[in-house]
């Protein structure tokens, strides 16, 4: 073998960067156990524990501290963490609304309706809402002009007001994509203030709809409520940090003595504080001294606890923030200018607010100042440290000195140097207030700033050089092109608010994601077991390099999933356990190859090169068919359907490596060492050696039975349809623990259908969970609505003494609006039919024959009807849910690539017999029965191998993913019947004249 020491290297190599990523998690997991060992369960104490080790080094080797690790540790997805996902949608209808200035024309207010009624119906149309909105009004009034509707004052600049209704749609559109950037800038920053580890958002492209992740939330109204709230900006003028220090000093004395006086009366702690107030010395000199104190005491043992202890009873609050105390020339400390009067890293924001906010402090700080943080940390800042502004409140209302909505437009640009800026453009209004403003905070030496805020946080705040008459300002700073983006959306949110709805959303407890881990964790190692298992009781030695290889292979995957930053979910997990059942196909091709190459005579060392040579274009050729599946559920897919298509074809990646490559290697290396390796044990020597089965000749049984099957199934569908799950149906579903475990399906129903209706759906979940799902107000969507139909089911349930429960036995919740169902639906559809023609379109490209790309389309064609039919017609006959869901459609995706890639191996066999056979025979029926026998051998064990692992992830993978591992077990069945007795079949008989 060539190339063995290139091999050798990349493989060390990848071993090497495999085992740096997975160690990130190994560090963090001991960090987590050690902080559960120190709270002894009180969950303050653990968390204080982590935010206290999030800068110090927890990993020995390159000194990383916990932050860093965390940040690069496998993810774990909402299904194995516990959780929220929710997905937001704009809403564009009130969008188009406040640009036309909530415009009562008739004709305009009715095609906004109509639009929204066409987009929430996905079957009829797949256009964007602007573009139905247009259409709509153009039927209702062919010779209406948009323009006389949308160009106001305010849109001038941009639309004139004898633009067509072409331009104005254009308008509208860009309007839209920038109202859903700006949100999507808002609930960006919103979702830093839930305190979660890993927070994930992600825009939909050319989409109105927002992704928000949040693992490990547990206050689900308090999500809901601030990311469906609208967005507030708000202009504010500023005190300089020399104006607001001595504030801090006294707020520091005042924690301080409270720490002290803790049992004595308000009085003394009063007069206490009064004291310290009066004694104003040089504050400059005395914030140098209180700074080089603090962070000498600080310096002394930074950790000791009783040390940290000291400090923060006589320090409170410099103990956590770092005054802004700068140097001057002379290297004399002084207090910084502008109006940043402190930074704090980012676990300490949250006490400092608590002393900030505390009632005793705000009464020895002026009514017309407040603290903000600016909203993204320090630039080039380990600790992740954030600064705090000092805010002045203006008027007799202590509020803003300008509100966001006097923005007509802001838009990133550059100054006459090329560095970043933002362009800001107000209206006549706002001009008018903008100039007083800032000619008040420009005079004299010292100049103000104004801070540009946003839902409480301080996005900018520009010092202003001169006095800006005209509206039109320029916001310079350092700035990188991404920030100028990201404030020109934050200034256009108070001009266009576009509300943002929740449309889907699902909430895992944590006892719910616990489960899953240790279900998932189960299903994998039997998986491994079974698989290592049968490898080497049926190849002998030679399975033992298998076993290895598989073995190796898992690190490999894992390493990958965590250097490319993938999130594991629970079906990601069954995509890990399917890769061992795949894994070995390429080991099981080879060593079928090589015991033929033995049979016919040839040495070891040459049968096992001979088998590997000519293992390799099927290898190759079934697990490419496997990857395009994985590609396609990747890109069409979503959330956990994306984490299964990813462990797929990265596990198809590093199988190819092991079974190819590694393998090889391992095998040479025995045959230098001079061992005598076999590929057989006695039982197993002569399986399927001389099968002589006519497959060709009873090709119409088949054809009668799958015909028969489909057609009861398809009578099935029409009739029974199917039971579909929350996600294609719409709806809201609950997973909950009942008190009481001995309560029916049938006495939940009888408690449930007089309120929630009788279409309420209510199974078992496992051996002691039901999963009610329901409609109501499904169409809804005001903020309220889901604790409305949460609280009604709760009532409901409390009506009968046996179905009685409290809120926290609630341990799982998911929501998808009717809208979002029909549109999975039919992207389902679309995505199914895709994959079969790009697979039969490969087919055809290797093949170079329209029979075999016919053969492979009819069978995966085959494979999804008798699945569904299968579904349809044992629907609540089996004793668990048989749900047609997003999961289901990726278990058919699977499916279909697992059929073909067992399919192209039939056929790559027929296409070697048919060229080998050519000359000797005019009977390509007999030559094709001929080739299946010979292959039957690597079908069947390859088959009963998934089979084997799809079994044990059945019964030990959980309930969340039961039906769709029940799904791929059931059409890996179907698929290895297809391959065989469907795909080749339809080669025969529209093939004939071809194949001769």
């Amino acid at each position: 073998m060539q190339g063995k020491g290139v091999i050798k290297f990349f493989a060390i190599l990848l071993a090497v960067v495999c085992l740096y990523q997975l160690s990130f998690t190994w560090v963090a997991r001991k960090v987590e156990s050690d902080a559960k060992v120190y709270s002894k369960g009180d969950t303050e104490r653990e968390k204080a524990y982590l935010d206290s080790m999030s800068t110090q080094p927890v990993y020995p080797l390159l000194k990383h501290n916990y932050q860093y690790v965390k940040q690069r540790e496998l993810a774990l997805g909402l299904d194995l963490k516990g959780g929220m996902n929710v997905t937001m949608q704009i809403s564009l209808n009130e969008l188009v609304r406040k640009i036309a200035n909530n415009n009562p024309d008739v004709t305009f207010n009715q095609a906004l309706e109509n639009a929204d009624k066409l987009q929430a119906d996905a079957k009829t149309t797949q256009k964007d809402f602007i573009s139905l909105f247009v259409s709509e009004y153009e039927k209702l009034n062919p010779n209406g002009k948009l323009a006389a509707i949308f160009s106001t004052r305010d849109n001038q600049d941009h639309l004139k007001f004898n633009a067509s209704n072409s331009e104005v749609e254009s308008y509208l559109k860009d309007q839209a994509n920038t109202a859903v950037k700006q949100s999507y800038t808002v609930l960006n920053t919103r979702i830093n203030q839930f305190g979660v580890t890993q927070p994930n958002i992600q825009l939909e492209q050319s989409s109105n709809r927002i992704l928000v992740e949040l693992p490990g939330v547990k206050e689900p109204e308090r999500v809901r409520k601030l990311l469906q709230g609208s967005a507030k900006l708000e202009f504010y003028e500023t005190f300089d940090n020399t104006e607001a220090y001595q504030y801090l000093i006294n707020i520091d004395n005042l924690l301080a003595a409270k720490n002290k006086t803790a049992k004595t009366d308000s009085s003394k702690t009063a007069a206490a504080t009064a004291a310290t107030t009066t004694a104003k010395t040089d504050t400059a000199a005395k914030a140098g001294s209180l700074l080089s104190k603090v962070q000498k005491n600080a310096a002394k043992d930074t950790s000791a606890l009783a040390n940290k202890t000291q400090l923060a009873a006589s320090h409170p609050l410099f103990a956590l923030m770092s005054p802004n105390i700068g140097q001057d020339q002379s290297g004399q400390q002084q207090l910084g200018q502008g109006p940043v009067v402190g930074y704090a890293p980012l676990r300490d924001t949250a006490k400092i607010n608590s002393y900030l906010h505390s009632a005793d402090v705000m009464a020895v700080i002026p009514r017309n100042l407040k603290f903000l943080w600016e909203v993204k940390p320090i630039k080039n800042n380990k600790d992740k440290a954030f600064a705090l502004y000092a805010i002045k409140l203006s008027g007799a209302d202590n509020g803003p000195v300008l509100s966001g909505d006097v923005i007509n437009d802001a838009s990133k640009d550059v100054d006459q140097k090329g560095s970043p800026e933002v362009r800001m453009v107000m209206n006549s209004q706002g001009a008018e207030k903008w100039r007083t403003i800032t000619a008040e905070a420009s005079s004299g030496t010292n100049k103000k700033a104004i801070a540009i805020v946003l839902d409480d946080n301080v996005y900018s705040a520009p010092t202003v050089q001169n006095e800006i008459s005209g509206g039109v300002s320029s916001i310079s700073g350092n700035f990188t092109i991404e920030d100028t983006q990201d404030l020109a959306n934050v200034l256009k949110a108070g001009r266009l608010p576009a509300p943002a709805h929740i449309i889907s959303e699902a909430v895992v407890g944590p006892s719910l994601g616990q489960e899953a881990i240790n279900a998932g964790v189960t299903s994998s190692i039997l998986g491994l077991v079974v698989v290592l298992i049968f490898m080497i009781a049926y190849y002998n030695r030679a399975g033992t390099v298998a076993v290895v290889a598989v073995i190796i292979n898992i690190f490999f995957l894992m390493g990958v999933l965590t250097s490319l930053g993938a999130v594991l979910t629970l079906p990601g997990i069954a995509g890990i356990v399917l890769t061992l059942g795949i894994a070995v196909d390429a080991n099981v091709l080879v060593y079928e190859r090589v015991r033929e190459e033995l049979a016919l005579g040839k040495s070891l060392r040459i049968a096992v090169a001979d088998g590997f040579k000519h293992a390799l274009p099927s290898i190759l050729d079934s697990q490419i068919s496997t990857f395009l599946t994985g590609l396609i559920l990747f890109i069409f897919g979503s959330g956990p359907i994306q984490g299964f298509a990813t462990t797929l074809m990265i596990g198809i990646i590093t199988s190819l490596f092991c079974s190819l490559l590694i393998s090889r290697v391992i095998f040479e290396w025995m045959l230098d060492k001079g061992w005598d390796i076999k590929f057989s044990n006695p039982w197993s020597s002569h399986t399927f050696k001389n099968a002589a089965f006519k497959f060709v000749k009873n090709r119409f049984k088949f054809y009668i039975f799958s015909g028969l099957f489909i057609t009861a199934g398809l009578i099935s569908i029409v009739t029974r349809g199917f039971s579909y799950g929350v996600d294609f149906e719409g709806g809201r579903n609950y997973i909950i623990t009942f008190p009481n475990k001995g309560v029916t399906t049938e006495v939940i129903h009888d408690a449930v259908d007089a309120t929630l209706g009788r279409s309420t759906e209510v199974k078992t979940f496992g051996a002691d969970k039901i999963s009610i799902t329901t409609n109501l107000l499904i169409r809804d969507n005001n903020a309220a609505t889901d604790a409305k139909v949460k609280n009604t089911l709760i009532q409901a349930l409390n009506s009968k003494e046996a179905t009685r429960i409290t809120d926290k036995d609630i341990v799982g919740f998911s929501k998808v609006s009717a809208t979002v169902a029909d549109e999975l639906k039919t992207s389902a559809i679309y995505t199914v039919l895709f994959a079969i023609f790009v697979i039969s379109a490969y087919i055809l490209i290797r093949f170079r024959k329209w029979q075999f790309s016919l053969g492979a389309m009819v069978a995966t064609a085959h494979d999804a009807l008798l699945v569904l039919s299968f579904f349809s017609l044992f629907r609540g006959i089996l004793p668990f849910s048989l749900d047609i869901d997003q999961a289901f459609i990726a278990a058919i995706l699977t499916v279909i690539g697992y059929s073909i890639n067992d399919t192209v191996v039939v056929f790559d066999r027929i296409r070697e017999f048919l060229e080998l056979h050519h000359a000797k025979t005019d009977n390509p029926e007999e030559v094709i029965n001929q080739a299946i026998n010979s292959t039957l051998s690597r079908t069947i064990i390859t088959a009963l191998t998934v089979i084997f692992v799809l079994i044990v992830l059945f019964v030990f993978g959980g309930d969340v993913i039961k039906g769709f591992s029940f799904a791929l077990l059931i059409g890996v069945i179907f698929g290895t019947y297809s391959s065989i007795c469907v795909a080749t079949p339809v080669i025969v008989d529209f093939g004939k004249k071809d194949l001769r």
